[in-house]
């Protein structure tokens, strides 16, 4: 495969039955062979879109001892201001090239969850900033979860299985901000090449090149969305769920051409997560003699952990 295959929401919430089933099938199918899709039909409206690029802007703009204030010791970068080259791939030491912002779940009706989760960071300088980013947070948390009906769909389970999970979920929204270059990176790019963590990932901003995602013969191949469109794919939380018939995707954001060195990049992926005890454990349904079970046993909350230890966010 050598595109990112593009779908429309819109099929799948019509009341036309075999729409619906073509979204679930074409979706499914773009997952099991390389892990990506742009989607349309998204609950995101320009407005919103355009709102939220301007504050994040605005934040990554203020001065550096300005955003220093909201980088939040102790809690791996889960909440707030993370800065330049602090996070790395997967085996890796050296930083990648981006600092960015963590908007975490909004919690209803749950003292327990809300006491686990680490509290919103609100920035005094720009007034409408939390207010645009809790806002964005919820459109992209209602796609993900018509998404992940369809895959429910998909895997033959019933429609809303992951809604239990992903209710009050401890998902991120993560502005990214990759600064101009100004001198030769010795090893670090923008975003090495690295899966994901979580359920699914949704991510705006991917309309420019720069995001590669790699295909099942090693090649790596441009993933660029339409400006209608977001980019969405697997994580390994899913991938390990389905016994890898959906497949996390290894993908990167390389450093652009020279001549481009000196501008910015923004962009915005929201990491579906679920709840940290929701149970990855293989579904028995993916396994069969010619697909044995792969993964061990694990709790979302664990898996998690595990990860922000290597990805060097948490000591």
């Amino acid at each position: 495969m050598n595109s990112i295959p593009s779908v429309d929401l819109k099929s799948f919430i019509s009341n036309d039955p075999i729409k619906k089933q073509h979204f679930v099938d074409q979706i499914g199918q773009a997952y099991e062979d390389i892990g990506f899709v742009a989607l349309k039909g998204h609950f995101l409206d320009d407005q919103l879109v355009s709102d939220l690029y301007s504050e994040i802007k605005h934040f990554f703009d203020l001065p550096e001892a300005s955003k220093a204030k909201y980088e939040v010791a102790g809690i791996g970068g889960q909440r707030g201001y993370t800065s330049f080259g602090k996070e790395h791939a997967k085996g890796r030491t050296e930083g990648d090239l981006k600092e960015f912002w963590h908007f975490g779940q909004y919690v209803e009706d749950d003292d327990q969850l809300k006491a686990e989760y680490p509290d919103n960071v609100l920035v005094s300088e720009l007034p409408k900033f939390n207010a645009v980013g809790e806002d964005a947070y919820k459109m992209l948390e209602k796609t993900a979860k018509y998404v992940l009906r369809a895959l429910a769909l998909y895997l033959d389970l019933e429609e809303t299985y992951f809604d239990k999970y992903i209710k009050n979920g401890n998902s991120i929204l993560r502005p990214i901000h990759y600064p101009p270059i100004t001198t030769e990176p010795k090893e670090a790019v923008r975003a090495a090449a690295h899966g994901d963590i979580n359920l699914i990932t949704l991510l705006m901003g991917a309309q420019g090149r720069g995001l590669q995602v790699q295909n099942n013969d090693g090649e790596w191949i441009d993933a660029i969305a339409q400006p209608d469109e977001i980019m969405i794919n697997v994580g390994d939380m899913l991938s390990r769920h389905t016994n890898n018939k959906l497949k996390s995707t290894i993908h990167r954001v390389i450093n652009p051409p020279k001549e481009l060195w000196g501008t910015s990049r923004y962009s915005i992926p929201f990491f579906m997560h679920p709840i940290s005890d929701m149970k990855l454990d293989v579904l028995e349904n993916c396994i069969d003699n010619n697909h044995p079970k792969q993964f061990d046993d694990i709790t979302a909350g664990t898996f998690l952990h595990e990860r922000l230890v290597e990805l060097g966010l948490i000591k």
